[in-house]
């Protein structure tokens, strides 16, 4: 009888068995994942805290990157679970700052000694310049003033053309894109600059601290009516105390 075949056949069997007796051990590999997962937790838990930490300090922009970062690394974790519950809040609180920190840059304020004290004055620039004398578009302000001597003015000051309103005129103030109030107007008659009055001062003022955006629609000579929308929203009423 030739062995050969018989001692090949118990050999290759005697390797299945170190095989599978020296193969990875399933509770080992159960334990390793279990560690993996509990160490990406831990990290998810980590950028979870400090999240937590920006929303206590307020700081939206470094809570919304922590939450994006959280997100990216560990999306199924607990963590992540628990940070997406407040992350909307989060964007929404963080846009918001950001528009109105951009509409507060809109508003310029200047405050000047002169003749029987202090002048005080807020101004605003259109969104988008205005055709006002058929030569293309140009810039239109809008001034809030408080006068020692002249007291308080509201009025509207172009770059080219000029205000068809010399015999008086109305204006028609639109509040963020629905309710119009139509308000006096007047164009003094001077060449020191391209003014008109609003002559409500008041009233305008009271509309433009309550109001994301005014649109005002004036005439021009030979132009006939045109309109400037103004982003009132960042206005800071404390720098004209007293109105």
């Amino acid at each position: 009888m030739n062995a050969t075949p018989v001692l090949r056949a118990v050999a290759l069997s005697c390797a299945a068995v170190l095989a599978v007796a020296c193969g990875p051990d399933p509770e080992a590999l159960k334990a390793e994942a279990a560690a993996r997962a509990a160490e990406a937790e831990a990290k998810a838990e980590a950028g979870a805290a400090a999240f937590d930490e920006a929303v206590k300090q307020k700081n939206w922009a470094l809570a919304k990157a922590q939450a994006d970062i959280l997100f990216a690394d560990h999306p199924d974790s607990q963590a992540a679970k628990r940070v997406r519950a407040g992350y909307d809040a989060v964007a929404k609180t963080l846009e918001d700052t950001r528009e109105s920190k951009r509409t507060a840059a809109l508003w310029s304020y200047d405050t000047q000694g002169v003749s029987g004290g202090l002048q005080r004055a807020a101004s605003i620039y259109a969104k988008d310049d205005v055709d006002v004398d058929g030569k293309g578009p140009s810039k239109v302000r809008l001034i809030f003033r408080d006068h020692p001597s002249w007291g308080r003015s509201s009025y509207l000051v172009l770059q080219g053309g000029d205000f068809d309103c010399y015999r008086g005129c109305r204006v028609q103030v639109k509040i963020d894109g629905d309710k119009t109030r139509s308000l006096p107007g007047s164009r003094p008659d001077t060449d020191e600059a391209i003014a008109m009055f609003i002559e409500d001062d008041r009233a305008l003022w009271a509309i433009a601290k309550d109001a994301k955006t005014l649109e005002i629609e004036f005439p021009v000579k030979g132009q006939g009516k045109r309109s400037a929308l103004f982003e009132v929203g960042g206005l800071d009423p404390s720098r004209l105390p007293g109105w």
